[in-house]
C-alpha cells in the first residue's frame, strides 16, 4: 500500500489515538495503523476506525477528564 498524500510506503505499526473532546481528552493506545514511512501520517483501516469511535463513545460516558485506554482492552467494554 502507499501513502495518500505523498505516495510513500505504509508499514504497519502500532499507535496512539488522541481525541479532545474540548473538556476532555482520550488516548488510546497500541492501535494497530498504517503508517507512512515517508511523510509519517498515520491512517486506520474501515474496521479499526470503527471500532475506535465506539471506543470513543463508551469513554465519554464514564470519564470526567482524560481517559488513557489501551486498544485491545477497550474493545472488550466498547
Amino acid at each position: 500500500m502507499e501513502c495518500f498524500y505523498c505516495k510513500g510506503k505504509l508499514e504497519d505499526k502500532l499507535t496512539n489515538f488522541t481525541v479532545d473532546l474540548g473538556t476532555s481528552v482520550i488516548i488510546v493506545k497500541g492501535v494497530p495503523s498504517q503508517v507512512c514511512m515517508q511523510c509519517g501520517e498515520v491512517s486506520y483501516s474501515d474496521e479499526v476506525a470503527q471500532k475506535l469511535e465506539k471506543i470513543v463513545e463508551k469513554m465519554k460516558e464514564v470519564m470526567t477528564e482524560i481517559a488513557v485506554v489501551q486498544y485491545e482492552d477497550a474493545l472488550k467494554v466498547a
